[in-house]
């Protein structure tokens, strides 16, 4: 039996954490999800690989069993048959048909989600899975023995105006029609849960979960930081010394923003209310914040140039010697 090794698979080290091993599931499910690659057996193959890598390390105890397998793996092979050796100092047993088995409740051990292993590999089947159960039948009380389908991940790309406005997409999943809809307010890397459209599971109540990431685009204009926006304002020189009044670009639409006199360039202005709207809190929004940019004109008139050496001479009347 050729043993499994989950770490490779999903691409972490072993002293990986718990929070770097799920990262790295979600990003490989996604990227290996067989509806992106439709009619791929190969790829349908590796999907599994890394759902079962994930069903023992995503969880500590499981991850904890697995480890002791590992280290004890070269004994298991050459004891193999035989009755010499059981590769886990206690709790597991030995079948008469080769192969170990736990001695008690595999939902113990694996959780009850362990029934949903279907289509994982012989590996996990003799060591975690149905076939290596003792003392327990998949009928009881002529019952079928409950198990939860998989979670799938998935991601949704959305501009920063649907973001602010909410939007809907329509998704293909398993051959079936899904609309997934935003409210306003929706941020990058939000997770929403689709309930019970995830993996079949033993009946339609202990269907898996279908989780969208929202993914918002970067904006031209608008850079969004948690509930605020921030954008770049030029102003030419004259509303810049002497005040006064310009049209800016709101996500909402354009609004007068009163300057005041002698603006340096850089200066930050904040106004309320014109950020993102806040998720689930109707009617309440961020901030949005315009660092004003101010033009120096390039080329002048004579009669502006004119002006200038006016004010220059004016100034230097006005500077104490």
């Amino acid at each position: 039996m050729e043993y499994k090794d989950y770490y490779k698979i999903l691409g972490v080290g072993k002293k990986a954490t718990q929070g770097e091993i799920k990262k790295a599931y979600r990003k490989l499910a996604i990227k290996f999800h067989p509806d992106k690659n439709p009619d791929n057996k190969e790829i349908e193959e590796k999907f599994k690989l890394i759902n079962e890598a994930n069903e023992v390390l995503g969880d500590p105890k499981k991850r904890k069993k697995y480890d002791e397998l590992g280290q004890n793996w070269n004994r298991y092979q050459q004891t193999e048959g035989q009755q010499a050796y059981d590769p886990y100092s206690q709790g597991f047993g030995r079948q008469g048909g080769g192969g170990y088995s736990y001695e008690g409740d595999i939902d113990d051990l694996f959780g009850k989600s362990a029934g949903g292993a279907a289509g994982f590999s012989d590996f996990f089947e003799s060591f975690f899975g149905s076939g290596g159960r003792q003392g327990r039948s998949s009928q009881q009380g002529g019952q079928s023995a409950q198990f939860k389908g998989r979670d799938y991940e998935t991601e949704m790309a959305i501009s920063l105006e649907e973001a602010f406005y909410g939007t809907s997409r329509i998704i293909q999943l398993n051959g079936q029609k899904l609309r997934i809809s935003t409210k306003p307010g929706a941020y990058n890397g939000q997770l929403l849960k689709i309930k019970g459209k995830g993996g079949k599971g033993s009946s339609p109540q202990y269907h898996g979960d279908l989780f969208v990431r929202v993914k918002v685009l970067p904006h031209p204009h608008f850079t969004p930081k948690g509930n605020n926006l921030y954008a770049t304002q030029q102003i030419d020189l004259y509303t810049a010394v002497l005040g006064g009044e310009i049209i800016a670009e709101t996500l909402s639409g354009k609004i007068k923003v009163k300057i005041p006199e002698g603006t340096q360039n850089g200066k930050t202005i904040r106004i309320k209310g014109k950020g993102m709207p806040i998720y689930q809190e109707e009617g309440t929004f961020g901030d949005l914040y315009l660092m004003l940019n101010v033009h120096i004109p390039e080329h002048l008139t004579p009669r502006e140039t004119e002006l200038f050496e006016t004010l220059k001479s004016l100034q230097h009347e006005m500077t104490p010697h």
